[in-house]
């Protein structure tokens, strides 16, 4: 497993507007998803709340890899690729329940498991 790098550790502090979270399901057909329920657990372990997810959740109970993408304040764009973890309880879970507005639902808390990291088309990590 990696780590975030510093520079985009803290730029996903500097992130503006939803993060895009892409899945694919079995077939490898994609699919993405606005989110704004985000927090960065640490630096191997960013999460996205399960407020609403339909299709991005049959793809993470599949087995799905994932990437978030985001953009910072100004204007640069960062791409995490990883494993999805699926916490319907435990630290992780308890942890997206103290940031996810109360309300929002907060089902699950999907920990994507940091092992690429994206500047743009240069790999960073």
């Amino acid at each position: 497993m990696a780590v975030l790098p510093e520079e985009v550790s803290k730029e996903w502090e500097n992130r503006k507007g939803p993060i895009v979270l892409s899945t694919v399901n079995k077939e490898g057909v994609p699919n993405s998803i606005y989110a704004t329920c985000v927090s960065k657990y640490d630096e191997e372990t960013l999460v996205v709340a399960n407020n609403f997810f339909s299709k991005t959740l049959e793809n993470i109970t599949a087995g799905s890899t994932g990437s978030i993408l985001f953009l910072t304040k100004e204007n640069k764009s960062y791409q995490i690729k990883g494993t999805i973890e699926y916490h319907k309880d435990g630290p992780v879970f308890d942890d997206m329940k103290k940031w996810n507005p109360k309300k929002h639902p907060g089902h699950a808390a999907a920990a994507l498991k940091v092992e690429a990291v994206y500047s743009g088309a240069k790999k960073l990590v």
